[in-house]
């Protein structure tokens, strides 16, 4: 059965997938990056397991896989296939691409950033399946986003389209350690709204999903930083609204996972900031933490049907039994 490798890395661990032409899960698998022994061993584990995967993939169906596409966090030129930074990896200008194409038997793999690759998935077969122009943001320990056009994303012109969390929507507030001030996601990402909880409540492990559950029980603290957050959110989501013009808004991450105690105030924050812009569906991810490995078996299967973004579109999950867990 034809087949592509689907890799997601992540700071602490890896999912991957073989990947049907149908977009059915072949067979999935979980490991850890081995980060705490240093940049070099992280590439390593990434190609070793690649190699096990095609090895997977040639034993149990039928041949080896014909593409593979990897997520990666950081910093990416998709286009010449490097991770060119990644703090929590401590990666510089690693040509994944080549390495893997290597390492894999020469086949095409593709390279993309997390979030562009999990929103593409969200677009194409997720949330957003069936929209022409959307705009996924993963509201997690930072903001990201993803710009979808006709099932594609856009990378930019310098691989940094999607940054919706650098929009200053505090001038002159926070520090950012991107070096601005006033950044959206010191306000309104899961990480800020866990240290704004935690300042309130004086509880040093208080977190986000905590203070989501005292809002949704009527807490006046819970209340106060949760709307302070959903402001600053709908401050940076009208301007990417008046520039993009998305029919979709698709919010995934730790943050979304509130749901309805979320998407409600926002949509009416947002309902009172348009003023000629027309506002989107407001709907949140589907895919939970499955969508970056689906986003890179995507950009493998684009890169055989000559980035013609027609297959793989179903989401049925037929899951391979042995699945690896680190």
């Amino acid at each position: 059965m034809r087949h592509v490798i689907a890799l997601d890395v992540g700071g602490t661990g890896m999912k991957a997938a073989l990947v049907g032409a149908d977009g059915a899960l072949l067979h999935q698998a979980r490991r850890a990056t081995g980060r705490e022994r240093g940049p070099g061993a992280v590439v390593e584990e990434i190609l070793d397991f690649a190699a096990e995967l095609r090895a997977h993939g040639t034993e149990h169906h039928g041949g080896p896989a014909a593409a593979a596409g990897i997520a990666v966090p950081g910093i990416v030129d998709e286009t010449h296939g490097v991770a060119t930074y990644a703090a929590n990896l401590g990666w510089r200008d690693v040509p994944l691409r080549d390495l893997l194409t290597d390492r894999l038997g020469g086949i095409p793999v593709a390279l993309g950033h997390d979030v562009r690759t999990g929103g593409l998935a969200e677009g194409r077969v997720g949330a957003g399946r069936g929209t022409d122009r959307f705009l996924f943001v993963a509201l997690g320990t930072g903001i990201a986003g993803a710009i979808g056009v006709d099932g594609r994303v856009e990378a930019g012109a310098h691989g940094f389209a999607g940054e919706i969390g650098h929009i200053v929507v505090r001038p002159g507030g926070e520090p950012c350690p991107c070096g601005q001030r006033g950044c959206l996601e010191r306000y309104a990402s899961a990480a800020a709204v866990s240290a704004a909880w935690a300042a309130a409540t004086g509880t040093a492990d208080a977190d986000a999903a905590g203070c989501a559950r005292a809002v949704a029980a009527g807490d006046p603290d819970a209340g106060r930083v949760w709307a302070a957050a959903v402001d600053a959110l709908a401050d940076g989501l009208v301007t990417a609204l008046t520039l993009l013009d998305p029919r979709t808004l698709i919010l995934g991450g730790g943050l979304a996972e509130a749901g309805e105690t979320l998407i409600t105030p926002l949509r009416d924050a947002l309902r009172r900031r348009v003023t000629f812009q027309r506002l989107p569906d407001l709907v949140r991810a589907a895919l939970g933490d499955t969508a970056g490995c689906r986003g890179a078996g995507l950009l493998a299967w684009d890169l055989l049907t000559a980035h013609t973004p027609t297959a793989p579109t179903d989401t049925t999950d037929s899951t391979d039994p042995t699945e690896v867990t680190a």
